[in-house]
């Protein structure tokens, strides 16, 4: 690969122009995005992709620059290097390499992105110091265990069926994380007894207002529901972006705030995994269908409830939208010392033609989990819990990664 991209450094210089792009960092966020929705990886590899992608470009920048702790590496850049071309062809190099396919179509897409920096030595240095922050980030993950074949054992008898569809992530919990201690550090406690008046509570709230054929869920509630039946990069990026522009970053602030992003969301998925994998907690589907046997009094069986689109295959506890957003929301907390932000719109692939929008990352944050509900998805302690380890998590990566320089090492 090394030779290859090289090579191609005199094609990206070769294009003479005025002045710098003003948004690399957000325009390789949606490139991004593009690439692992276009393959349909599953959320979580997803993430990994997305934390990659944009710490090889803070990595990158950072390294020109030395105003934070790198993410993963600090490499020395020619004195001339382009900041602008090093983040673009760190984010380029890193997509090419998951796809052999895609050297070529990332080839043009740097090219694209660059052509606001004229041709020279500071374009070509920095395109070649972009390569080499990328691929040294490659490197140091190409172990983390992420590449593991799913393993998971159905719980079953000799001879007696199963359902078998392949579960999501079962590998996930050792994944080593990019700024965690461990999958564990963030595990919560055991889910709620089912015996209990907590259970028999959440239990019939979700199948009253989360089953397909419910009568008692409103319009809205259903609108949000499928709003959020979207997973990965997708639903959660545009909002990101929105919040970069609202706030007027810089290259390397920008670089570092989707970052830290990035790694909470990837992170988020290790540690919420661990969890599910860990509890085994079954989904409402399952529940609701015997809930004549849980030694629970006020839980009746349903046998031919179901919620509204098809459950996804990872066991249920705790929530993994809630702890995606919960993530997003504590990165933000504690950046800008509030949850309360400009306002932001987006729209979702699941439910055309609609737009939701916020002022505070704290009722977006109650309107996922609560669609979880309305889908028939989650329980509302695990939504309260998944959305707490995500908050929890987001503080956690901005407190002890990519600190400014002069802080205390981590």
């Amino acid at each position: 690969m090394r030779s290859r991209t090289l090579s191609l450094v005199v094609v990206w210089s070769c294009v003479a122009t005025t002045q710098a792009s003003a948004d690399v960092i957000g325009d390789w966020n949606q490139k991004a995005v593009t690439f692992v929705e276009s393959r349909q990886m599953a959320p979580p590899h997803a993430e990994r992709i997305m934390a990659l992608v944009h710490l090889a470009m803070f990595d990158a920048v950072n390294s020109i620059e030395r105003r934070y702790r790198p993410g993963i590496v600090q490499l020395d850049p020619s004195a001339k290097a382009s900041s602008e071309a090093a983040a673009a062809a760190a984010a380029g190099t890193v997509l090419a390499s998951l796809d052999p396919k895609t050297a070529v179509e990332m080839t043009g897409a740097i090219a694209a992105s660059l052509t606001a920096i004229s041709a020279g030595e500071a374009k070509s240095e920095g395109i070649r110091f972009g390569e080499a922050v990328a691929l040294s980030v490659l490197k140091a993950r190409a172990n983390d265990g992420s590449g593991a074949a799913d393993a998971y054992r159905p719980k079953t008898s000799p001879g007696v069926y199963v359902p078998t569809p392949t579960t999501v992530a079962s590998t996930w919990p050792s994944v080593r994380p990019f700024a965690m201690a461990s999958a564990a550090q963030f595990r919560p406690q055991a889910p709620i007894a089912l015996q209990s008046e907590e259970w028999s509570i959440d239990y019939n709230e979700i199948k009253e207002l989360g089953g397909r054929a419910s009568v008692k869920r409103s319009a809205r509630q259903t609108e949000d529901a499928r709003f959020w039946l979207a997973p990965g990069p997708a639903i959660y990026y545009p909002m990101v972006r929105q919040l970069a522009v609202a706030r007027n970053l810089g290259l390397l602030d920008g670089a570092r705030f989707i970052a830290l992003i990035a790694v909470a969301k990837s992170d988020a998925f290790v540690a919420v995994f661990d969890a599910k994998y860990h509890y085994d907690f079954w989904r409402p589907i399952t529940a609701i269908r015997n809930g004549d046997t849980d030694d629970n009094p006020r839980t009746e069986r349903d046998a031919t409830w179901q919620p509204i689109e098809a459950t996804p295959m990872h066991p249920e506890y705790p929530c993994a939208h809630c702890i995606q957003s919960g993530s997003l929301a504590g990165v933000v907390k504690v950046v800008f010392g509030t949850v309360d932000i400009p306002e932001i719109a987006i729209t979702s692939p699941t439910a055309p033609g609609i737009t939701h929008r916020w002022t505070s990352l704290e009722s977006y944050a109650d309107e996922v989990a609560n669609a979880r509900i309305w889908s028939g998805f989650h329980y509302r302690f695990s939504t309260r819990v998944g959305t707490e380890m995500g908050h929890q998590i987001g503080e956690y990566v901005v407190k002890n990664f990519m600190q400014p320089a002069t802080a205390a090492s981590r």
